[in-house]
């Protein structure tokens, strides 16, 4: 399925690394959590750095994911072209693999295909991210809000939803790890 692939080699295109370049700024995975997201490049960097990387991470992936609408696959289908995007991001191979936590590009993806779910999980990430100043919790928790959440507003996705949560909390073992014990860094 080529848009399977287009997905993926979109999701591949790292935006912390590109803004970061672009600002004439240190490497993302060189410093701070090492990993190239919103978070550490908010850390590293600051907030007009860290907005951009969003904005890429979240936007990478949506035209792709508009073609998949526009050729009416079925959700099951549209969600395989979103995994890919977040496959790409988060094990990119030209990055040997070494990718982001797919928690914007998440985003990105489920604005296009469950805009509702979307936004109830950037809103849920927004206040805990402002209450508890840590981003893991804020990106665990809306994370597994989302499946949740897409009962109610997207029924035709829930498998989709799952099958992205899965991911996401997958990519942030380290991050449980670290909060069990009391270390993972604050925003």
């Amino acid at each position: 399925m080529p848009l399977v692939v287009l997905g993926y080699l979109s999701g591949s295109w790292l935006g912390a690394l590109t803004v970061c370049r672009l600002a004439g700024v240190g490497d993302p995975r060189l410093a701070g959590s090492f990993n190239p997201g919103f978070s550490n490049v908010l850390r590293l960097h600051g907030r007009w750095l860290a907005l951009a990387t969003l904005l890429v991470d979240a936007v990478k992936g949506m035209p792709v994911l508009v073609g998949a609408i526009l050729l009416e696959l079925p959700p099951w289908a549209q969600g395989v072209v979103g995994l890919a995007v977040l496959l790409g991001h988060s094990y990119p191979v030209w990055h040997r693999l070494r990718g982001g936590k797919a928690v914007a590009s998440a985003f990105g993806v489920m604005l296009v295909l469950t805009p509702g779910v979307a936004l109830v999980c950037a809103t849920l990430w927004g206040l805990l991210a402002w209450r508890v100043r840590t981003a893991a919790v804020a990106s665990l928790a809306s994370a597994a809000a989302a499946p949740l959440a897409s009962l109610w507003l997207a029924p035709n996705y829930v498998g989709v939803v799952i099958a992205f949560t899965l991911l996401v909390l997958g990519r942030h073992i380290l991050n449980i790890q670290r909060l069990g014990r009391g270390d993972e860094p604050p925003l």
